[in-house]
């Protein structure tokens, strides 16, 4: 990024922000507030700590972060664990974890380690998002129905049933009013009807539908006065302190993951100045240590809400700092206006939220992949257990396909006119030795051999196995023709030389199809 580029960004004219950013601010907040209501009925958390989350997360990541155009605030993808959290530990407690997350983030941005944080497999990744999915469309869809949810998602499925056969009236019409509205606003055409956000006509269709009905439903309670409904953290007592431990770090790791995956998101969405990472991870967490402390939600960036920003035309962090003013001054102005929000619409919102988190465009690209099992055992696991479970199970499965990727060396043996010809293909690393030596072993002492090394993958294990092999076999009175190995390592150091550079091997060199890198390493 050029110093004049930062310059820019920095020092945005009164009239760049006037024209892109206020109104891009404007439609971001319209996009935000009723999510933040809807995320923090789904974390079982008062109304006001997603406010306060989504007013935090603006103001604080906005003037910090390190990728201008992400919006934060708090995330679906986090209604779960925080749901869990809260009722085990309590809600003044669990803001005492966010806090602290927060600065277990501070740390890790202050060591730069943030990059490492995009090492986890994309399949676990996606696969806890869908879980998370599942989980809230499983549990709010009780409310939708206007009954209420259960501990667990063996319990949702269990009296769902039950909760269709006893529909409750305006609370089920409204909720699935809402869900009709969210659905059919995706197929609308692009035009301008189309750019006043889904969420927002949802919310209100339903509000003005309850009001004119005078319906008899529960609605959003909010505090008269902002400030008393700000409810302050409060430290473990007495055998919490292991619980209080894994929510700080479980916080502190999968809001960084999200974090950092929708910054690297946002960086595909648009041409301006690249994401510092370090800067954000940073950031967010010192949004989330006073998010805690002025008992909000905890918070993450948001690529729902970041596309919806870029796309109404934002260019500079304004846009998300003035969302987070216009957040602000609806909570202290006009914030006795959501008491007229059902409950069942913002679950209405938030099954569909759910639903969105279920990706079927990235399930079939997993699938081309290959990394189908890694998510659907991250799904199952996040779904059937729970989400710290899901995740282990998610990247132990990750590390089992991959050493199965390394085990996967074909050996070849043919004999023809009394020589033997052996074809090495696939990965040769640690795992395949065995294989290869067991293949190998079938040569008769004595006869010729001629090896053809066409490996995509190559460690020092390998390496060592084929040289040793080959050492013994010609003691043994046989002989061995094949590439000397080193010039494997060689010719591998040339290739890499040639992908990054004007320098090119000779065009006489035979070409093999071999990959290596450093012992173990994987290509």
């Amino acid at each position: 990024m050029t110093s004049d580029v930062k310059a820019a960004e920095a020092r945005p004219s009164l009239k760049a922000i006037l024209a892109s950013d206020l109104p891009a601010s404007l439609v971001v907040f319209l996009v935000a507030l009723p999510l933040c209501m809807g995320i923090a009925l789904a974390s079982g958390a008062p109304i006001m700590a997603g406010l306060i989350a989504g007013v935090v997360g603006g103001l604080v990541v906005g003037f910090l972060g390190g990728v201008p155009l992400l919006v934060s605030g708090p995330a679906a993808g986090l209604a779960v664990m925080v749901f869990g959290f809260i009722q085990q530990l309590g809600f003044a407690v669990t803001c005492a974890a966010v806090a602290a997350a927060g600065l277990v983030q501070v740390a890790l941005g202050g060591l730069k380690v943030a990059r490492s944080a995009l090492a986890i497999s994309p399949a676990v990744i996606h696969g806890m998002l869908a879980g998370i999915g599942i989980l809230i469309v499983l549990g709010q869809v009780h409310i939708v129905l206007g009954g209420s949810p259960q501990s667990n998602a063996w319990n949702n499925i269990r009296e769902l049933p039950g909760q269709i056969l006893n529909l409750h009236g305006a609370a089920t019409l409204l909720g699935l009013m809402t869900l009709g509205i969210l659905i059919a606003w995706g197929f609308l055409p692009n035009g301008r009807l189309k750019k006043v956000p889904g969420p927002l006509v949802a919310v209100l269709g339903g509000t003005v539908v309850a009001a004119v009905m005078n319906a008899d439903v529960a609605r959003v309670q909010l505090a008269a006065d902002a400030l008393s409904a700000i409810k302050l953290p409060s430290l473990p007592e007495g055998s919490m302190w292991g619980a209080f431990a894994v929510a700080v770090f479980s916080l502190a790791l999968v809001a960084s993951a999200e974090s950092l995956l929708s910054a690297v998101a946002t960086d595909k969405l648009h041409t301006g100045p690249r994401a510092n990472l370090d800067r954000e991870l940073l950031a967010q967490g010192v949004a989330n240590t006073v998010s805690g402390l002025l008992g909000g939600l905890p918070i993450t960036g948001v690529i729902v809400r970041s596309a919806a920003n870029i796309n109404a035309g934002a260019k500079t962090r304004w846009s998300a700092i003035m969302h987070a003013v216009w957040m602000l001054a609806f909570i202290t102005l006009l914030g006795s206006l959501a008491a007229y929000v059902p409950l069942t619409v913002l679950a209405g919102l938030l099954v569909h939220v759910g639903l969105k988190l279920v990706n079927l465009a990235h399930i079939r690209e997993l699938r081309h992949r290959g990394e189908l099992p890694v998510y659907l055992i991250t799904v199952a696991g996040v779904v059937g257990i729970n989400l710290l479970a899901g995740i282990g199970l998610g990247l132990g499965a990750a590390i089992l396909r991959l050493l199965w990727q390394l085990g996967q060396v074909r050996v070849e043996i043919h004999a023809d006119k009394g020589v033997h010809q052996v074809c090495i293909s696939g990965a040769l690393t640690f795992v395949g030795v065995p294989k290869l030596s067991t293949a190998l072993a079938k040569i008769p002492s004595g006869a010729k051999v001629e090896v053809d090394v066409a490996v995509n993958t190559l460690d020092h294990s390998g390496f060592e196995a084929l040289e040793s092999w080959a050492d013994t076999h010609r003691k043994t009175g046989g002989s061995v023709r094949m590439e000397p190995l080193e010039d494997v390592w060689t010719r591998r150091s040339a290739r890499a030389a040639l992908a990054t550079g004007p320098a090119a091997s000779s065009p006489s060199s035979p070409v093999h199809h071999v990959s290596t890198l450093s012992p173990g390493g994987v290509q």
